[in-house]
């Protein structure tokens, strides 16, 4: 007698039901995309209808957006040339004129056995004499004094972890305690100074990239109010036939999405032209002082940043038009009418 061939049909009955019960779902989810890749689209074609005032509008968003950020990757690279100067500073100690050498070189063994030194070299009063005279050219003058009027001295270089400002001067003052010591010298004052004056210009530059944020979001925002106006009669009749207001609001907001890439990459392409401009004679003035300053152009992962941020502004000031204007379009007026 055959098997009962039942148990099969089942399952293929029960796997059908399933996929019967998903399709509605996976309908719905190609049908959402379909028409977001289709306003998407359409928003660009009009978009490009319009190419002068759509380029005006891109080069607006690309001056508010690059002078910020050209303004920080300036600091940036004052930061790291401090930081270079920061970590090559030395502390310069100038012993008593009564230390005998043995007393030096004894302080000298205290003071490198730190974990904040990094190196240690003293410079014994002779040698310190020699250099005077080779460097100085004053032989003759220097052969009438009856004795050698300068100290012993250590020159002491900061560990890496200790080179900054706050490390430093916590290590002259381990070093103006001990005994023997007559003055600690190192010249840091020039270099905090410029640190303050570096965070204060970060600040002001972040206090006008806020503003200019503002200033774009409002520039799109009065974009897309004008679209709206221009297409009142499409939004009535859109929402007389049961458009949801996101179906409504969707249109504008890939608008002003495009208007933010659109004014990301004039702003890249901005920062590039400045940076060409002006690498040849910054090189010549950090040659005439021997410095290896240059300017730093954003990386690929900056440029990425930068059109994100662009876009998402561009969004935000479609939403606040739509959200403002949107609402006050309603069928009601073509029955007024």
């Amino acid at each position: 007698m055959a098997a009962d061939p039942s148990p099969k049909p089942r399952k293929a009955v029960a796997e059908r039901g399933a996929k019967t019960s998903r399709s509605p779902w996976r309908e719905q989810a190609e049908s959402y995309f379909i028409h977001h890749r289709k306003v998407a689209r359409d928003s660009a074609v009009r978009m490009w209808r319009t190419p002068v005032a759509s380029l005006m509008t891109w080069t607006v968003m690309g001056v508010a957006l690059a002078l910020p950020v050209a303004l920080l990757l300036l600091l940036a690279s004052l930061q790291g040339v401090s930081a270079g100067w920061e970590s090559s500073a030395r502390v310069t100690a100038y012993m008593k004129m009564s230390a005998s050498l043995e007393q030096t070189q004894a302080l000298a063994g205290e003071i490198g056995g730190d974990g904040r030194v990094a190196e240690l070299e003293l410079i014994d009063r002779d040698r310190a004499l020699a250099e005077f005279r080779a460097s100085s050219g004053l032989d003759d003058a220097l052969d009438y004094l009856e004795e050698n009027p300068l100290p012993h001295t250590l020159l002491v270089t900061p560990e890496e972890s200790a080179r900054s400002a706050d490390g430093v001067a916590a290590l002259v003052t381990f070093i103006e305690g001990m005994e023997g010591v007559e003055r600690v010298q190192v010249d840091l004052g020039w270099l905090q100074r410029l640190n303050a004056m570096t965070d204060l210009l970060a600040r002001a530059v972040w206090a006008l990239a806020i503003l200019l944020a503002a200033a774009v979001v409002l520039v799109i925002g009065n974009t897309v109010r004008l679209s709206i106006e221009s297409r009142r009669d499409e939004i009535l009749v859109a929402k007389l036939v049961g458009g949801t207001d996101s179906f409504v609001r969707r249109p504008f907001l890939y608008t002003g999405a495009w208007f933010g890439l659109g004014g990301g990459a004039v702003a890249l392409i901005l920062l590039q032209l400045s940076l060409w401009w002006l690498s040849g004679p910054v090189e010549r003035l950090a040659g005439l002082y021997r410095s290896d300053f240059s300017l730093n152009g954003l990386s690929l992962d900056g440029a990425f940043a930068l059109i994100i941020v662009a876009m998402l502004l561009g969004w935000l000031g479609a939403w606040v038009a739509v959200k403002r204007h949107l609402d006050d379009i309603e069928p009601g007026e073509i029955a007024g009418g």
